[in-house]
């Protein structure tokens, strides 16, 4: 199973969905040593561009043993969205230009920002227009299924994105509405692949490798893009990827293979981060790692108080390698 976007070819397109807080430098090296073959960064602001704001600048780094990686903007103007998008093809970065049309967080909405623009067909014209206009590079879009139940509306917005030139289409099978809950509809997914011609790729809920063959067989999708699933998860994309290429299922992580990510994890967050934020941002991280083993309630405390990597590594000694 091949997936083209723009002039990149992945064999096995199990991708990293952005995620605010999350798709940081520090995982997106551990998810790339994991096999992920794209790794989509954190949503960056077109405003923030503009004005040079230090911490949206710092937010465009990486590494080059994190690429290919595509840079997520997001914006509720052409002007900014394009030149935010030349700014950052000139700084050379990234390799792949997506635009956020899926963020449910009213911060973002209330700007007319994310989600927001499922409800302005003729703004998503407008702004991918301009983003296509203004870059080289490959450009995709992340959406939603539509705003709520009354206003389900991706196949429109789709070929809207795919007259504007985008190079691919990833579809989130829920409403702004419905956020993160629910069940994700694959079936809209598929008929947004059945409605235009670029590739499409479906997200939402996909957590096993079971999970990986139905969407695709649902859908009909090109790719797959894994979010929440990859939280405190990075073996998700050795075992999806190894399945699309194989069909067979790899085992589980070991707790000493747990022990050494989430001890890799907080050592990049040291120093991408530094001493005082590093510790802080991996206690969500080291929470997500030991979600269903032995001790875990005990664990999690423990990791939420957790001030250094000295802390960090006695409580993995005391709990997780015991």
């Amino acid at each position: 199973m091949t997936m083209k976007i723009g002039n990149f070819t992945f064999d096995a397109p199990v991708f990293l969905a952005p995620m605010a807080g999350v798709t940081d430098t520090a995982y997106r090296i551990i998810a790339h040593d994991m096999g992920c073959p794209l790794c989509y960064a954190e949503m960056v602001s077109c405003q923030g561009i503009h004005y040079r704001n230090e911490r949206t600048l710092t937010m465009l780094e990486s590494e080059p043993g994190e690429r290919p990686l595509a840079m997520q903007l997001f914006a509720n103007s052409p002007d900014m969205a394009a030149e935010a998008a030349r700014y950052v093809e000139k700084l050379g970065t990234a390799d792949i230009l997506d635009f956020n049309m899926g963020c449910p967080a009213p911060k973002i909405v209330k700007n007319g920002e994310g989600s927001a623009l499922m409800l302005a067909p003729d703004k998503v014209y407008e702004i991918l227009s301009a983003i296509r206009k203004a870059v080289k590079m490959p450009v995709t879009v992340k959406m939603r299924k539509g705003w709520d139940d009354e206003h389900v509306n991706v196949l429109e917005i789709a070929k809207i994105a795919e007259a504007a030139g985008v190079d691919a289409i990833a579809v989130h099978g829920r409403t702004r509405e419905q956020f993160y809950s629910g069940q994700a509809d694959w079936n809209i997914i598929a008929e947004v692949k059945q409605a235009v011609k670029v590739p499409v790729i479906a997200n939402g809920d996909v957590r096993t490798c079971q999970d990986l063959k139905k969407i695709l067989e649902v859908t009909g999708a090109d790719g797959v893009m894994i979010g929440r699933g990859a939280q405190g998860n990075p073996w998700i994309f050795k075992r999806l990827t190894h399945y699309l290429r194989t069909g067979e299922i790899l085992p589980q992580p070991s707790m000493q293979e747990r022990a050494e990510v989430i001890i890799r994890h907080l050592d990049l967050l040291l120093k991408y981060k530094g001493d005082y934020i590093g510790p802080r941002e991996m206690r969500k991280h080291a929470t997500w790692y030991t979600r269903g083993i032995t001790h875990g309630a005990i664990l999690r405390d423990k990791f939420n108080h957790a001030e250094n990597r000295e802390d960090f590594i006695e409580i993995i000694e005391q709990y997780l390698l015991a």
